[in-house]
């Protein structure tokens, strides 16, 4: 059994929706995880909310629901403006836009691009036109790179929007994982992530270094990696010094549409666990709960592995709650 931390989250429990979009209201604290679910032989497989075990002696919880899959999503695209990547970014503007286009059409997309500091170039749109353009950017040579202070920008990027249950929320996140100018660390930045709801995607298109007499990935920033493994998203290496030198000597571009396949399957594949907090949570006393399983499934949280039996720890208070609007 492995234990998750339930932290307070603000984001307001759903109403009965009076129109399709599902816009949530304000009325109590609504927890949500991404989960994947596996059967005993590492497949993926189906879940409903009548598979799932609730034990909460405490009653601390109103409710739960189980979303499946990702029709909608709310997603920033974070670029690193190095010189050495602005071509490669370039490139793949077509396959990430195809990405976003495959989740529906009350999804939504942003752009953020990062050098010294991050900028928000393409507000949340519908509309992939904002976005497309903002794929094409000059290069920014001898600048230092943000790349946590990108990830938080992004993070905050979603408070401009209103909470609709069943979208997620993502970033992908391309970077060479080089950061020598953020302020900020990822550990708050992933805990940011967790309490919002935002899974990070990290494509990591690495720069190399001799090491030994041979061309090693030079190692990312500290975090860099955990951003996507802790939050509920994935992280991929692009390549190693073998494939970089091939496409030198061939003069190939490097193709991400594998990677952007990838993504969308793995959301496509999850599921969105959510609870509804009672009244009974708000004492500001440690309360746990936990959810099962059936006997021959496994599912995984952000930041664990899988398990049949998950455990959740609730610490609230009256404080916690919005005021009803």
């Amino acid at each position: 059994m492995l234990a998750a931390l339930a932290l307070p989250s603000l984001a307001p429990r759903a109403q009965e929706p009076s129109t399709a979009d599902e816009v949530v209201r304000v009325s109590t604290d609504l927890l949500v995880f991404p989960i994947r679910a596996r059967n005993k032989r590492g497949q993926a497989t189906l879940l409903t909310e009548r598979d799932l075990l609730l034990k909460d002696e405490d009653h601390v919880t109103s409710g739960f629901y189980l979303y499946p899959g990702a029709d909608r999503v709310a997603l920033v695209f974070a670029l690193d403006q190095s010189g050495s990547l602005r071509e490669i970014v370039s490139q793949q503007r077509e396959a990430a836009l195809a990405l976003f286009g495959r989740f529906g059409e009350r999804s939504q997309v942003a752009v953020i691009h990062f050098a010294e500091k991050p900028r928000l170039v393409a507000p949340f749109g519908r509309d992939t036109s904002a976005a497309r353009e903002a794929f094409n950017f000059p290069v920014r040579a001898n600048q230092h790179t943000a790349i946590f202070d990108a990830a938080a920008a992004a993070v905050n990027a979603f408070g401009a929007l209103t909470r609709v249950r069943s979208e997620r929320r993502i970033v992908i996140l391309i970077s060479d994982g080089l950061d020598n100018a953020s302020t900020m660390k990822a550990g708050p930045i992933i805990q940011a992530a967790v309490q919002k709801q935002v899974s990070f995607y990290v494509i990591h298109l690495p720069l190399f270094e001799p090491r030994n007499g041979r061309l090693a990935v030079r190692p990312p920033a500290k975090g860099f990696r955990e951003l996507a493994e802790k939050t509920g998203g994935k992280y991929f290496l692009v390549g190693d010094a073998n494939s970089a030198l091939l496409q030198q000597a061939s003069g190939s571009h490097i193709d991400l549409t594998p990677i952007f396949q990838a993504i969308e399957d793995d959301l496509k594949s999850q599921y969105l666990l959510g609870f509804y907090a009672g009244e009974a949570s708000r004492d500001g006393r440690n309360h746990r709960f936990t959810v099962s399983a059936p006997k021959d499934v496994e599912y995984q949280l952000a930041g664990y592995g899988y398990s049949r039996t998950h455990e959740f720890f609730i610490n609230m208070s009256h404080h916690d709650q919005k005021d009803p609007r």
